[in-house]
């Protein structure tokens, strides 16, 4: 039987929500047992949250003061010593899991399945490729330890709050890379929902015009309470900043509504959102591509429609 270790995922003293979605993942695995690693320089709140996701057998500490940061090269070696009698180590396929991973798999020497979308088998998944116009089945060598990211926007979150599954303290003892060290942390302040795990986004494209008539984007989204995205074409022009960038090469979200302004629907931006539930587009050209993957599509000057949209709201 298979045994699964789940890499957490936390920032500021909280598990990213994309931890319970890699757990959903292991446990359609069907293994004997799924067990989460939480890797930290105070683990004590974070293996408690860890504890309560429905689905996890044990929860895992590895509490030093080297691990105060995420940094993948500190992480990797001490993940790979934990990882000793696992059939497969996940995490999940965000920013950190892309960064750690990969050291992960070179540690144990196994070649890395990433963007795992569904669960076909013990050691058989579906991935995407060509920016999520083909899904390819991989099988991986069932002699060898899996090491997997998990498409996030491809599972539900497992529920938390019913389990209590018992903690434990590993000792890892071993001398860690000293090349890498932390030096800051910069990132945007908001009172609105997280992207990556928002129920509703609206976003902005180059339609919108600038960064300040951005402004009629976030008024929407604080009217319905979603969060703010952006195509790569409003980032690249400087409305807004990079992290809030949807698609191939930015978030892959899966929100329950996506509203879409000004977004031609470029197929590197419609990649990052094809798990999404019902999508609303708003472009003044009918042609637009992203009018044919939307549920509901509005042509017309988004300045005059979105207040009426606002209006109607109310």
């Amino acid at each position: 039987m298979s045994k699964i270790l789940v890499i957490a995922e936390h920032l500021d003293g909280k598990l990213n929500p994309s931890t319970a979605r890699a757990v959903s993942a292991a446990v359609a695995v069907k293994s004997e047992a799924v067990d989460v690693l939480v890797l930290s320089d105070k683990v004590g709140p974070l293996a408690a949250e860890a504890a309560k996701i429905e689905g996890v057998s044990h929860v895992l500490t590895i509490a030093r003061v080297e691990n105060a940061h995420p940094l993948a090269a500190i992480l990797a070696p001490q993940i790979a010593k934990a990882a000793a009698g696992y059939s497969h180590v996940l995490a999940p396929s965000t920013t950190f899991g892309k960064d750690v991973a990969p050291r992960v798999a070179a540690l144990l020497g196994v070649a890395q399945v990433s963007d795992v979308m569904s669960v076909e088998g013990s050691h058989a998944f579906k991935r995407p490729i060509y920016a999520g116009n083909a899904i390819i089945n991989v099988e991986a060598d069932p002699s060898h330890a899996v090491v997997a990211t998990i498409r996030t926007a491809s599972w539900p979150a497992a529920n938390s709050g019913n389990n209590s599954a018992p903690i434990e303290a590993l000792n890892v003892e071993m001398n860690l890379p000293t090349h890498t060290r932390f030096v800051e942390l910069k990132q945007g302040k908001s009172d609105r929902p997280d992207l990556q795990s928002a129920n509703k986004v609206v976003s902005g494209g180059r339609g919108v015009g600038s960064k300040e008539n951005f402004e009629i984007i976030y008024k929407l989204a604080d009217k319905i309470g979603a969060a703010v995205g952006a195509s790569r074409a409003a980032v690249d022009a400087g409305y807004v900043p990079n992290e809030l960038q949807v698609g191939q090469t930015g978030k892959i979200i899966a929100p329950e509504l996506y509203v879409a302004i000004g977004i031609s629907g470029a197929i590197q931006h419609l990649t990052g959102i094809k798990d999404a539930g019902t999508i609303v587009a708003i472009n003044k050209d009918a042609e637009a591509p992203i009018f044919e993957i939307a549920d509901i599509g509005l042509v017309g000057d988004l300045f005059k429609l979105i207040p009426e949209l606002e209006q109607a709201i109310g």
